[in-house]
Protein backbone atom coordinates (compact mmCIF):
# COMPACT_ATOMS: atom_id res chain seq x y z
CA UNK A 1 0.00 0.00 0.00
CA UNK A 2 1.73 3.11 -1.27
CA UNK A 3 1.34 6.80 -0.36
CA UNK A 4 -0.11 7.38 -3.83
CA UNK A 5 -2.85 4.83 -3.13
CA UNK A 6 -3.70 6.52 0.17
CA UNK A 7 -3.89 9.93 -1.51
CA UNK A 8 -6.05 8.69 -4.39
CA UNK A 9 -7.95 5.60 -3.14
CA UNK A 10 -10.33 5.58 -6.11
CA UNK A 11 -7.55 4.53 -8.50
CA UNK A 12 -7.63 1.05 -9.98
CA UNK A 13 -4.13 0.50 -8.57
CA UNK A 14 -5.35 1.35 -5.07
CA UNK A 15 -8.20 -1.16 -5.33
CA UNK A 16 -5.78 -3.79 -6.60
CA UNK A 17 -3.44 -3.08 -3.69
CA UNK A 18 -6.26 -3.75 -1.22
CA UNK A 19 -7.17 -6.96 -3.03
CA UNK A 20 -3.53 -8.08 -3.12
CA UNK A 21 -3.26 -7.53 0.64
CA UNK A 22 -6.22 -9.90 1.08
CA UNK A 23 -7.92 -7.51 3.49
CA UNK A 24 -10.90 -8.93 5.40
CA UNK A 25 -13.25 -5.94 5.57
CA UNK A 26 -15.44 -7.58 8.22
CA UNK A 27 -12.39 -7.98 10.45
CA UNK A 28 -11.35 -4.39 9.80
CA UNK A 29 -14.69 -2.91 10.91
CA UNK A 30 -14.68 -5.18 13.97
CA UNK A 31 -11.19 -4.52 15.23
CA UNK A 32 -9.47 -1.58 13.50
CA UNK A 33 -10.76 1.50 15.30
CA UNK A 34 -8.39 3.85 13.48
CA UNK A 35 -9.78 2.85 10.08
CA UNK A 36 -13.39 3.13 11.24
CA UNK A 37 -12.76 6.53 12.84
CA UNK A 38 -11.13 7.85 9.67
CA UNK A 39 -13.97 6.45 7.53
CA UNK A 40 -16.52 8.31 9.64
CA UNK A 41 -14.36 11.42 9.45
CA UNK A 42 -14.34 11.23 5.64
CA UNK A 43 -18.13 11.28 5.53
CA UNK A 44 -18.82 13.79 8.29
CA UNK A 45 -16.24 16.21 6.92
CA UNK A 46 -17.84 15.79 3.50
CA UNK A 47 -21.14 16.95 4.97
CA UNK A 48 -19.56 19.82 6.89
CA UNK A 49 -17.09 21.23 4.37
CA UNK A 50 -17.38 19.42 1.05
CA UNK A 51 -13.98 17.76 1.55
CA UNK A 52 -12.91 14.49 3.21
CA UNK A 53 -10.48 15.85 5.77
CA UNK A 54 -6.78 15.52 6.42
CA UNK A 55 -4.90 12.42 5.34
CA UNK A 56 -4.12 9.96 8.13
CA UNK A 57 -0.41 9.63 8.85
CA UNK A 58 -0.56 5.86 8.21
CA UNK A 59 -1.11 4.94 4.56
CA UNK A 60 -2.89 1.70 5.42
CA UNK A 61 -5.46 3.47 7.60
CA UNK A 62 -6.05 6.15 4.99
CA UNK A 63 -6.49 3.68 2.15
CA UNK A 64 -8.76 1.23 4.01
CA UNK A 65 -10.93 4.05 5.33
CA UNK A 66 -12.13 4.64 1.76
CA UNK A 67 -13.89 1.29 1.18
CA UNK A 68 -15.26 1.41 4.74
CA UNK A 69 -16.64 4.91 4.08
CA UNK A 70 -18.34 3.60 0.93
CA UNK A 71 -19.90 0.81 3.01
CA UNK A 72 -21.22 3.34 5.55
CA UNK A 73 -22.65 5.54 2.79
CA UNK A 74 -24.33 2.44 1.36
CA UNK A 75 -25.87 1.49 4.71
CA UNK A 76 -27.40 4.95 5.13
CA UNK A 77 -28.51 4.81 1.48
CA UNK A 78 -29.73 8.37 1.03
CA UNK A 79 -29.20 10.16 -2.26
CA UNK A 80 -28.04 13.41 -0.70
CA UNK A 81 -25.33 11.64 1.32
CA UNK A 82 -24.10 9.67 -1.68
CA UNK A 83 -23.92 12.81 -3.80
CA UNK A 84 -22.20 14.96 -1.18
CA UNK A 85 -19.72 12.24 -0.27
CA UNK A 86 -18.75 11.52 -3.89
CA UNK A 87 -18.41 15.25 -4.59
CA UNK A 88 -16.21 15.70 -1.50
CA UNK A 89 -13.88 12.84 -2.47
CA UNK A 90 -13.56 14.34 -5.95
CA UNK A 91 -13.01 17.90 -4.67
CA UNK A 92 -10.29 16.71 -2.27
CA UNK A 93 -8.54 14.77 -5.02
CA UNK A 94 -8.80 17.77 -7.33
CA UNK A 95 -7.07 20.00 -4.77
CA UNK A 96 -4.30 17.45 -4.30
CA UNK A 97 -3.79 17.13 -8.05
CA UNK A 98 -3.63 20.89 -8.50
CA UNK A 99 -1.05 21.14 -5.72
CA UNK A 100 1.00 18.27 -7.16
CA UNK A 101 1.09 19.72 -10.67
CA UNK A 102 1.91 23.17 -9.33
CA UNK A 103 4.83 21.84 -7.29
CA UNK A 104 6.09 20.00 -10.38
CA UNK A 105 9.71 18.87 -10.17
CA UNK A 106 9.98 19.68 -6.47
CA UNK A 107 7.50 16.92 -5.74
CA UNK A 108 9.61 14.30 -7.52
CA UNK A 109 12.38 14.67 -4.98
CA UNK A 110 9.99 13.79 -2.15
CA UNK A 111 7.87 11.11 -3.80
CA UNK A 112 9.15 8.71 -6.40
CA UNK A 113 5.68 7.95 -7.71
CA UNK A 114 3.28 10.66 -8.77
CA UNK A 115 0.32 11.08 -11.06
CA UNK A 116 0.59 12.79 -14.41
CA UNK A 117 -2.10 14.14 -16.68
CA UNK A 118 -1.55 11.25 -19.07
CA UNK A 119 -1.84 8.71 -16.24
CA UNK A 120 -5.15 10.24 -15.19
CA UNK A 121 -6.48 10.28 -18.75
CA UNK A 122 -5.61 6.59 -19.09
CA UNK A 123 -7.20 5.83 -15.73
CA UNK A 124 -10.55 7.25 -16.80
CA UNK A 125 -10.51 6.06 -20.41
CA UNK A 126 -9.93 9.54 -21.81
CA UNK A 127 -6.47 9.00 -23.31
CA UNK A 128 -7.72 8.44 -26.86
CA UNK A 129 -9.98 11.50 -26.94
CA UNK A 130 -7.71 14.10 -25.32
CA UNK A 131 -4.56 15.46 -26.92
CA UNK A 132 -2.09 18.10 -25.83
CA UNK A 133 -1.81 21.26 -27.92
CA UNK A 134 0.43 24.30 -27.88
CA UNK A 135 -2.20 26.26 -25.92
CA UNK A 136 -3.45 23.46 -23.66
CA UNK A 137 -5.60 20.48 -24.62
CA UNK A 138 -8.16 19.47 -27.24
CA UNK A 139 -10.93 17.20 -25.97
CA UNK A 140 -13.30 15.18 -28.12
CA UNK A 141 -16.78 16.64 -27.90
CA UNK A 142 -18.28 13.36 -26.67
CA UNK A 143 -15.85 13.16 -23.77
CA UNK A 144 -16.39 16.84 -23.03
CA UNK A 145 -20.16 16.45 -22.83
CA UNK A 146 -19.85 13.36 -20.63
CA UNK A 147 -17.97 15.23 -17.92
CA UNK A 148 -19.12 18.84 -18.39
CA UNK A 149 -22.86 18.13 -18.48
CA UNK A 150 -23.24 18.47 -14.69
CA UNK A 151 -21.57 21.88 -14.58
CA UNK A 152 -24.06 24.76 -14.44
CA UNK A 153 -21.78 27.72 -15.15
CA UNK A 154 -22.24 29.33 -18.56
CA UNK A 155 -18.56 28.86 -19.42
CA UNK A 156 -19.12 25.08 -19.66
CA UNK A 157 -22.02 25.25 -22.10
CA UNK A 158 -20.89 23.86 -25.44
CA UNK A 159 -22.20 26.90 -27.32
CA UNK A 160 -19.76 29.05 -25.35
CA UNK A 161 -16.70 26.92 -26.10
CA UNK A 162 -14.31 27.02 -29.09
CA UNK A 163 -15.19 23.92 -31.14
CA UNK A 164 -13.17 22.75 -34.13
CA UNK A 165 -13.12 19.40 -35.92
CA UNK A 166 -15.16 17.80 -33.17
CA UNK A 167 -12.81 18.93 -30.40
CA UNK A 168 -13.20 21.44 -27.56
CA UNK A 169 -10.21 23.56 -26.52
CA UNK A 170 -9.37 23.51 -22.80
CA UNK A 171 -6.67 24.77 -20.49
CA UNK A 172 -4.96 22.37 -18.07
CA UNK A 173 -7.02 23.84 -15.22
CA UNK A 174 -10.22 23.15 -17.13
CA UNK A 175 -9.11 19.64 -18.03
CA UNK A 176 -8.48 18.91 -14.35
CA UNK A 177 -12.02 20.13 -13.65
CA UNK A 178 -13.31 17.46 -16.05
CA UNK A 179 -11.11 14.88 -14.34
CA UNK A 180 -12.73 15.91 -11.06
CA UNK A 181 -16.12 15.03 -12.56
CA UNK A 182 -14.75 11.68 -13.69
CA UNK A 183 -13.53 11.00 -10.15
CA UNK A 184 -16.91 11.92 -8.69
CA UNK A 185 -18.66 9.54 -11.08
CA UNK A 186 -16.27 6.72 -10.16
CA UNK A 187 -16.73 7.24 -6.42
CA UNK A 188 -20.51 7.22 -6.79
CA UNK A 189 -20.48 4.26 -9.17
CA UNK A 190 -22.03 1.17 -7.63
CA UNK A 191 -23.39 2.96 -4.56
CA UNK A 192 -25.22 1.72 -2.63
CA UNK A 193 -23.19 -1.44 -2.31
CA UNK A 194 -24.66 -4.72 -1.14
CA UNK A 195 -23.35 -4.99 2.44
CA UNK A 196 -23.06 -8.42 4.11
CA UNK A 197 -25.00 -8.77 7.33
CA UNK A 198 -21.83 -9.50 9.29
CA UNK A 199 -20.45 -6.07 8.36
CA UNK A 200 -23.75 -4.16 8.64
CA UNK A 201 -24.30 -5.42 12.20
CA UNK A 202 -20.97 -4.07 13.40
CA UNK A 203 -21.64 -0.68 11.79
CA UNK A 204 -25.12 -0.14 13.23
CA UNK A 205 -24.03 2.61 15.65
CA UNK A 206 -22.09 4.45 12.94
CA UNK A 207 -25.04 4.22 10.53
CA UNK A 208 -27.38 5.70 13.15
CA UNK A 209 -24.88 8.48 13.89
CA UNK A 210 -24.75 9.46 10.22
CA UNK A 211 -28.54 9.36 9.90
CA UNK A 212 -28.81 11.74 12.87
CA UNK A 213 -26.28 14.06 11.24
CA UNK A 214 -28.32 14.08 8.06
CA UNK A 215 -31.52 14.82 9.97
CA UNK A 216 -29.85 17.87 11.55
CA UNK A 217 -28.23 19.05 8.33
CA UNK A 218 -29.38 22.24 6.63
CA UNK A 219 -30.38 20.64 3.35
CA UNK A 220 -31.47 23.87 1.71
CA UNK A 221 -28.21 25.82 1.59
CA UNK A 222 -27.61 24.96 -2.07
CA UNK A 223 -31.24 25.26 -3.23
CA UNK A 224 -32.55 28.45 -4.78
CA UNK A 225 -34.57 27.08 -7.69
CA UNK A 226 -38.35 26.77 -7.79
CA UNK A 227 -39.49 24.05 -10.19
CA UNK A 228 -42.92 22.77 -9.07
CA UNK A 229 -42.78 19.78 -11.44
CA UNK A 230 -39.86 18.44 -9.36
CA UNK A 231 -41.48 18.94 -5.94
CA UNK A 232 -41.89 15.85 -3.74
CA UNK A 233 -45.41 14.35 -3.99
CA UNK A 234 -46.40 15.58 -0.53
CA UNK A 235 -45.55 19.20 -1.32
CA UNK A 236 -47.09 18.98 -4.79
CA UNK A 237 -50.33 17.80 -3.18
CA UNK A 238 -50.31 20.60 -0.59
CA UNK A 239 -49.53 23.24 -3.23
CA UNK A 240 -52.35 21.87 -5.38
CA UNK A 241 -54.76 22.22 -2.45
CA UNK A 242 -53.60 25.79 -1.90
CA UNK A 243 -54.11 26.73 -5.54
CA UNK A 244 -57.55 25.08 -5.64
CA UNK A 245 -58.61 27.12 -2.62
CA UNK A 246 -59.11 24.07 -0.42
CA UNK A 247 -58.87 24.28 3.36
CA UNK A 248 -55.53 23.29 4.88
CA UNK A 249 -54.95 22.33 8.49
CA UNK A 250 -52.39 24.41 10.37
CA UNK A 251 -49.70 21.70 10.18
CA UNK A 252 -50.24 21.43 6.43
CA UNK A 253 -49.97 25.19 5.93
CA UNK A 254 -46.81 25.19 8.03
CA UNK A 255 -45.27 22.36 5.96
CA UNK A 256 -45.85 23.95 2.55
CA UNK A 257 -44.94 27.43 3.79
CA UNK A 258 -41.61 26.28 5.25
CA UNK A 259 -40.83 24.29 2.11
CA UNK A 260 -41.52 27.24 -0.19
CA UNK A 261 -39.57 29.60 2.07
CA UNK A 262 -36.48 27.43 2.24
CA UNK A 263 -36.28 26.84 -1.52
CA UNK A 264 -36.17 30.56 -2.20
CA UNK A 265 -39.66 32.08 -2.41
CA UNK A 266 -40.07 35.52 -0.87
CA UNK A 267 -42.74 36.36 1.66
CA UNK A 268 -44.64 38.35 -0.98
CA UNK A 269 -44.62 35.41 -3.40
CA UNK A 270 -45.94 33.02 -0.77
CA UNK A 271 -48.62 35.47 0.31
CA UNK A 272 -49.75 35.74 -3.33
CA UNK A 273 -50.01 31.94 -3.57
CA UNK A 274 -52.08 31.69 -0.38
CA UNK A 275 -54.44 34.49 -1.37
CA UNK A 276 -56.99 32.06 -2.86
CA UNK A 277 -57.05 29.88 0.26
CA UNK A 278 -60.11 29.91 2.57
CA UNK A 279 -59.47 31.88 5.72
CA UNK A 280 -56.69 33.82 4.02
CA UNK A 281 -55.69 36.96 5.79
CA UNK A 282 -52.75 38.84 4.34
CA UNK A 283 -51.50 40.21 7.64
CA UNK A 284 -51.69 36.85 9.43
CA UNK A 285 -50.15 34.94 6.51
CA UNK A 286 -47.33 37.44 6.14
CA UNK A 287 -46.61 37.25 9.87
CA UNK A 288 -46.54 33.44 9.78
CA UNK A 289 -44.16 33.32 6.82
CA UNK A 290 -41.85 35.98 8.30
CA UNK A 291 -41.90 34.03 11.56
CA UNK A 292 -40.94 30.82 9.72
CA UNK A 293 -38.02 32.45 7.92
CA UNK A 294 -36.72 33.90 11.21
CA UNK A 295 -37.49 37.51 10.38
CA UNK A 296 -39.79 38.00 13.38
CA UNK A 297 -38.48 35.14 15.53
CA UNK A 298 -35.11 33.90 16.78
CA UNK A 299 -35.51 30.62 14.85
CA UNK A 300 -35.52 29.88 11.14
CA UNK A 301 -37.79 26.88 10.66
CA UNK A 302 -37.18 24.02 8.25
CA UNK A 303 -39.84 21.83 6.61
CA UNK A 304 -40.93 18.74 8.56
CA UNK A 305 -39.14 15.48 7.90
CA UNK A 306 -40.93 12.61 6.17
CA UNK A 307 -41.70 10.92 9.50
CA UNK A 308 -43.52 14.05 10.69
CA UNK A 309 -45.39 14.38 7.40
CA UNK A 310 -46.52 10.77 7.80
CA UNK A 311 -47.70 11.26 11.37
CA UNK A 312 -49.90 14.20 10.30
CA UNK A 313 -51.27 12.41 7.25
CA UNK A 314 -49.56 14.79 4.79
CA UNK A 315 -47.37 12.09 3.24
CA UNK A 316 -49.31 11.14 0.09
CA UNK A 317 -48.69 9.74 -3.40
CA UNK A 318 -45.34 8.18 -2.46
CA UNK A 319 -43.11 7.11 -5.34
CA UNK A 320 -39.94 5.02 -5.55
CA UNK A 321 -37.66 7.92 -4.62
CA UNK A 322 -39.70 8.54 -1.47
CA UNK A 323 -38.66 5.10 -0.25
CA UNK A 324 -34.99 6.15 -0.41
CA UNK A 325 -35.09 9.48 1.44
CA UNK A 326 -36.14 10.82 4.84
CA UNK A 327 -36.84 14.48 4.09
CA UNK A 328 -38.83 16.34 1.39
CA UNK A 329 -35.82 18.57 0.72
CA UNK A 330 -33.65 15.52 0.04
CA UNK A 331 -36.23 14.46 -2.55
CA UNK A 332 -36.25 17.88 -4.19
CA UNK A 333 -32.45 18.14 -4.22
CA UNK A 334 -32.21 14.69 -5.81
CA UNK A 335 -34.67 15.70 -8.52
CA UNK A 336 -32.82 18.95 -9.20
CA UNK A 337 -29.53 17.09 -9.35
CA UNK A 338 -30.85 14.58 -11.91
CA UNK A 339 -32.82 17.06 -14.03
CA UNK A 340 -31.78 18.13 -17.51
CA UNK A 341 -30.93 21.81 -18.00
CA UNK A 342 -34.17 22.47 -19.92
CA UNK A 343 -36.15 21.20 -16.90
CA UNK A 344 -34.50 23.65 -14.51
CA UNK A 345 -36.57 26.66 -15.49
CA UNK A 346 -37.61 28.55 -12.39
CA UNK A 347 -41.37 29.17 -12.41
CA UNK A 348 -40.70 32.80 -11.56
CA UNK A 349 -38.81 33.18 -14.84
CA UNK A 350 -41.74 31.60 -16.69
CA UNK A 351 -44.13 34.09 -15.08
CA UNK A 352 -41.90 37.01 -16.07
CA UNK A 353 -41.74 35.77 -19.66
CA UNK A 354 -45.51 35.34 -19.82
CA UNK A 355 -46.03 38.82 -18.40
CA UNK A 356 -43.68 40.42 -20.92
CA UNK A 357 -45.40 38.63 -23.83
CA UNK A 358 -48.83 39.84 -22.76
Amino acid sequence: MKPLHAQYPFLDAAREAVEAADVDLARVVRSDEAVLTRALDRIETALDSGRVGDTHRRDRVELLSYPVARVLVSLVDQHILTRKYAAAEAATAHERLQAAFTEGDDLKSRDRERLTIQTLLTEFGMRQTVRETAEGYAVGVGTYLTYASDKREDQWRLVNRPLQDGEVELTEVELLALVEQAIEQRVADGLPLGVPEAIATHLEAERERLEERLADLDLTRDIDTVVPDLFPPCMSALLDQVQKGEHLEHHSRFAIATFLTTIGLTTDEIVDLFEVNPGFGEEATRYQVDHIRGKTSPTQYSPPACSTMQSYGDCVNKDNLCEQISHPLSYYEAKLDDADEDELIDWREEDEAATSES
